[in-house]
């Protein structure tokens, strides 16, 4: 299990209970002051995953990464800061950083995915950019159940212009159409990719997702609780312990309650999530 190094003030509150609940995990943990103490640290001994100061700035944490990296080269970065920018998420995800947060922090997701960054040595090619500016971001993931987590923290980043309810809610949807494409496209082998293109006008925000699967016919989801049309709601569940599944089949339901448009390409393999957004303007984009 990788050492981990949390970089804060030794008063920070977030630091300390994101470190607390690493060690009561049985993880090993550090904390380090400042950026010049921790390449310092990662000269005397190696850390596997760096937590970022959420007070510094992302272009500051980038920098220091590119630092640490030539150093340790396979350290793993959890990036927190005070604020995002579409820019500043897309340097992110091009300098291959683990997951990235801001603010409201949700310590839960934090801690999990710093656990889950600390035993994960088959990361490096996780997430590819294929193409990214502010407005259209275009990346191929491979099939497993941390890649598709450590993308939706950068999905929810590039969505902070929206209102926080959507923008939730948004990221539910999408959660269930990545998860549903890497089980049923691939079954969830970790050698197959799947694309993910979100898209922000002016009106409303899409999410495209592709994956190399055969795809599927509607009527042959009865293992979906949206094609359910019995009078027990939840008949699918065994069907899908039947057919070996993972739990769930309520997702896709709650994504179509979700978004405004929800439409499947003829053979299946191909789907678009569309939500209009009247609050969010063009001079409202990054």
């Amino acid at each position: 299990m990788s050492r981990i190094l949390i970089i804060g003030e030794p008063d920070d509150a977030l630091s300390r209970e994101i470190g607390a609940a690493l060690s009561a995990a049985n993880l090993p943990v550090e904390y380090s002051p400042g950026h010049a103490d921790a390449l310092l640290r990662l000269r005397l001994r190696s850390f596997g995953v760096i937590i970022t100061d959420a007070d510094s700035s992302v272009d500051e944490d980038l920098a220091l990464l590119a630092e640490m990296r030539a150093i340790r080269p396979g350290v793993k970065c959890i990036l927190l800061a005070r604020h995002t920018t579409a820019d500043e998420v897309i340097a992110a995800l091009r300098a291959r950083v683990f997951a990235c947060f801001a603010p409201p922090f949700n310590v839960g997701e934090i801690i999990h995915l710093a656990s889950r960054a600390a035993s994960d040595s088959e990361w490096r090619d996780d997430i590819q950019v294929r193409s990214a500016k502010p407005g259209w971001v275009s990346v191929r993931v491979n099939c497993r159940l941390i890649t598709a987590e450590r993308l939706l923290t950068f999905a929810k980043e590039l969505s902070n212009q929206l209102p926080e309810d959507t923008r939730q809610d948004m990221m539910h949807a999408l959660r269930e159409i990545v998860l549903n494409a890497m089980e049923h496209g691939t079954a969830f082998n970790p050698d197959q990719m799947i694309e993910v293109t979100g898209i922000r006008t002016a009106r409303s925000c899409v999410f495209y997702v592709q994956d190399p699967g055969a795809g599927f016919r509607q009527e042959s989801l009865s293992h979906v609780a949206m094609a359910d049309s019995s009078d027990d709601p939840i008949t699918h569940t065994q069907q899908r312990e039947e057919a070996g599944m993972r739990a769930g089949g309520f997702g896709l339901l709650l994504a179509r309650g979700i978004v405004d448009e929800l439409i499947y390409s003829e053979i299946g393999n191909e789907v678009l999530l569309i939500k209009y957004i009247d609050t969010v303007h063009h001079d409202d984009l990054p």
